[in-house]
């Protein structure tokens, strides 16, 4: 094998490495949570919801801080697609002053309480950036 040869797999197999290890963490970088309720809860209305964030700040909408973002709670919904802007109705509630809890009031029965991050313009980071957990309210 030439010096020239063995240069190539060194350098080819460096970046393969390289691009292996950024994409990792790239998917590892954080993630949005409920800190309250838990899944499975059972709670009297109303109550305090309360999220958390790993990996980005959480900065007020219009606010475009380079790694952060600010909460949204979806009512009996799922996740929201990456880079689909965050609808505002009264199952999508936003939280664009940046806040990191709240009260809610729901009827009694089940529910299902999405958390997910979006950016300045309510876009959404995607599923990765969300947390779906079912509540009985009594």
């Amino acid at each position: 094998m030439s010096t020239s040869t063995l240069k190539k797999m060194i350098v080819t197999g460096g970046a393969a490495l390289l691009l292996a290890s950024g994409a990792m963490s790239y998917a590892a970088e954080g993630r949005a949570f409920l800190i309250a309720p838990t899944d499975g809860a059972t709670v009297s209305s109303p109550f305090a919801v309360k999220f958390g964030v790993e990996g980005k700040t959480v900065a007020p909408a219009g606010d475009q801080t380079p790694n952060s973002g600010h909460n949204h709670l979806i009512i009996d919904g799922g996740s929201v697609p990456a880079g689909q802007v965050i609808p505002a109705d009264s199952t999508h509630l936003h939280f664009g002053k940046g806040q990191t809890e709240t009260e809610l009031t729901l009827p009694k029965g089940k529910h299902t309480l999405t958390t997910q991050f979006a950016d300045y313009s309510h876009k959404s980071f995607g599923p990765e950036w969300s947390q779906t957990i079912t509540i009985t309210v009594q």
